[in-house]
């Protein structure tokens, strides 16, 4: 049983290691979106395509769950 689970892991691995990571933005960059996101929102213009734009590369719609 253990050795499935190995297998499994192993190719989990695999999966995750062909994919390039995005690298994340740095603190100043990341304060920058904050602001701009707050202020969008305080205009009312916070819209789930906004949202899209700064966080949809980050998603990863081929992902599989890990549990």
């Amino acid at each position: 049983m253990s050795n499935d689970i190995e297998k499994e892991l192993e190719q989990m691995s695999a999966e995750m290691t062909d994919a390039p990571e995005t690298p994340l933005p740095s603190i100043e960059e990341q304060k920058a979106i904050v602001a701009k996101l707050k202020q969008l929102e305080a205009e009312g213009k916070l819209t789930p395509e906004v949202l899209e734009e700064h966080f949809g590369k980050f998603n990863d719609d081929e992902a599989h769950p890990v549990h």
